[in-house]
């Protein structure tokens, strides 16, 4: 950044290659002569201050800018010192108290809902390693929640990992509801719920198609994170293919247990050693699931 000294001299040579008549305002961080056209000074905002204690990165706060993608680039505080630290008279400090009460009154309900929810949805999305065109999705989703009022006595975090969900729903992308569950730590039950709301009042206004999961999707998934080779993997997909023609009914069901038991019974057969332990972990299935779904495999199949 520019001393104060070296801006006042830049401004004083500025000044006399100016037209007669100078007409001096900032645009877009320049200061421009409106007559002439002449850049007389550039503002520059430094980049954010590393801090290696606790007194610098005190410091730091105080002094560095703020920015937000949503609502007014910065934010009065409350407090009772300048951005030197030098304490304020009465009259500042009232003064300031009632502006950062009239800034609060002007930022709505949905520019809070922003703030809280954007930070949130780009850390799941960063542990789920989730592609840049599925949060774009689920952030569009997430908008018009918001702007519907949707989450208003209702759980925002529930939405976010819901949206997300839906995104991923979308564009067939090989992640399921468990693991979001696992990372994002809320309840089924809650994203679920949430679920329930976006599919009913925000695809059909997106044009957005919800496309469940399907087994042979799981199949690839389970497969490949067991480490089990590609004929397994096919096998697998065969032996299920073959209990429905058979009769076998998938409409209903979980499709996470018929493509671990296919995986199970495939990797038994070409002799993999595999627990069934192993495989209901990796599905995130209970082993008597697992166990019931091999039975209506190897009853169709025989």
């Amino acid at each position: 950044m520019k001393s104060h000294t070296e801006d006042l001299e830049n401004n004083e040579h500025s000044e006399e290659l100016c037209c007669k008549e100078p007409d001096i305002a900032f645009r877009g961080g320049n200061r421009v002569c409106l007559n002439c056209g002449l850049i007389s000074d550039i503002h520059l905002v430094e980049s954010e201050r590393r801090a290696y204690n606790k007194e610098e990165i005190e410091n730091r706060k105080q002094t560095e800018p703020k920015w937000r993608e949503f609502g007014s680039r910065t934010i009065l505080s409350k407090d009772k010192s300048d951005y030197k630290g030098t304490n304020l008279g009465p009259e500042k400090n009232t003064l300031f108290l009632r502006l950062s009460k009239i800034q609060n009154s002007l930022i709505t309900s949905i520019e809070r809902n922003f703030w809280e929810a954007k930070p949130k949805m780009k850390q799941l999305v960063s542990k789920l390693n989730i592609p840049e065109y599925i949060h774009e999705t689920a952030w569009k989703i997430y908008c018009l929640i918001a702007k519907k009022k949707l989450t208003m006595g209702r759980s925002i975090d529930g939405f976010i990992a819901a949206s997300i969900y839906v995104a991923i729903r979308v564009h067939e992308f090989p992640k399921i509801l468990e693991e979001i569950s696992d990372v994002s730590m809320i309840p089924r039950k809650t994203i679920i719920h949430s679920l329930s709301i976006v599919l009913r009042e925000i695809l059909p206004e997106l044009n957005l198609n919800y496309k469940p999961i399907s087994v042979r999707q799981l199949i690839y998934k389970f497969g490949n994170e067991l480490g089990l080779s590609m004929e397994i993997q096919k096998n697998a997909l065969k032996i299920v293919s073959n209990s429905s023609k058979r009769g076998l009914s998938l409409i209903g069901k979980d499709p996470k247990g018929f493509a671990a038991s296919s995986i199970y019974l495939s990797a038994k057969s070409s002799g993999k050693k595999l627990t069934q332990t192993e495989i209901a972990k990796a599905a995130k299935i209970t082993e008597v699931t697992l166990r019931t779904r091999i039975k209506d495999l190897k009853n169709t199949t025989n």
